[in-house]
């Protein structure tokens, strides 16, 4: 039996769909259910049980012997929010329990951990653990992320097997929940099809021009597959970068996504809003030597390949995965 947390959002679904079709069907879908938006992300899947987060560890404390993994995927994932307490509850509290509950009964766990705790990436992205504790995040979400990878590191006792993955920026299908908080190809998809045309935030840090901003983009596919090498690896516990190992610009991506709708290209800028300059990241690329260092050798979907299966398989058919 596998338990996935955060199984009906956009990560946490698409899990949940690669491990059926790898022929995973025992699988207990843990999260909360107050949002129909998520309703198509797990109904269409083959599960066993589903559990409210709010119950979740009372139901593993009397099924805890049938559990093989718990993939904890489940987290407040605004980026933009303002209550601290919150995320201290949903996303360190919460993970600390997680974490307890493995060690009490022996089972192995992988969490998601950020990019987004880099911060503005003056300390680089290199996810050795002794430069961890050092990392300076923007804003509420990456601070309770990085919290946990501090804490998970400073911790004596810790399941047998353990992994803290920091995914970089994470697009594909199962996301159309999440509004604001979307990828920025979905974003654009949206918007190129009701107006025509896509702007991007002009750049406000003079070491980058408009449009030059860059982000290392990986499509959930290959979330997916990180995810199950580590699943069926279950050594070498740490904290591991999830990139592709290649930073690309804003103005490439938009490029990509009029390409894959068959459009001209009509791109223009707007000012980034004031509240969102003082916590922006205007680059990030993984450093994953470390992940490949540990034998992963599957080669990583391109930026324009992810954005042509996405748009072309699911989002110009409205389908998840």
């Amino acid at each position: 039996m596998i338990v996935v947390t955060g199984a009906a959002g956009f990560i946490g679904s698409y899990i949940v769909g690669k491990l059926n079709r790898e022929g995973f069907k025992d699988i207990v879908l843990v999260d909360k259910y107050d949002d129909p938006l998520k309703f198509q992300n797990y109904t269409t899947k083959t599960y066993t049980e589903i559990v409210d987060r709010d119950n979740f560890f009372e139901w593993l404390a009397i099924h805890e012997k049938f559990v093989q993994i718990i993939i904890h995927l489940g987290a407040r994932t605004d980026t933009v929010g303002q209550e601290p307490e919150i995320y201290q509850k949903l996303n360190l509290e919460y993970s600390k329990k997680i974490w307890n509950a493995c060690i009490q009964y022996g089972l192995p766990l992988i969490y998601a951990s950020s990019a987004s705790t880099y911060g503005d990436g003056h300390l680089g992205f290199d996810d050795n653990h002794s430069l961890i504790p050092e990392l300076q995040p923007l804003n509420l979400y990456a601070q309770s992320k990085h919290d946990f990878d501090c804490w998970a590191l400073k911790q004596e006792k810790h399941p047998f097997f353990w992994v803290g993955l920091k995914f970089f920026n994470v697009f594909g299908p199962n996301e159309y929940h999440k509004d604001r908080m979307a990828s920025v190809i979905f974003q654009a998809f949206n918007t190129i099809s009701e107006k025509g045309k896509m702007e991007l935030f002009r750049s406000h840090h003079p070491d980058f021009k408009d449009g030059e901003q860059a982000r290392d983009f990986i499509y959930v596919e290959d979330i997916a597959k990180v995810i199950l090498f580590f699943m069926n690896h279950r050594r070498d516990s740490g904290i591991y970068n999830v990139g592709t190992g290649k930073a690309s610009t804003y103005l490439s991506l938009t490029k990509a996504v009029f390409k894959s709708m068959n459009l001209d290209e009509n791109i223009g800028f707007i000012d980034t809003p004031e509240d969102l300059r003082g916590k922006y990241q205007y680059y990030t690329c993984a450093n994953i030597q470390k992940l490949k260092g540990i034998g992963y050798q599957l080669p990583f979907m391109s930026l324009e390949d992810g954005i042509c299966d996405y748009v072309t398989n699911y989002l110009i058919p409205k389908t998840g995965y």
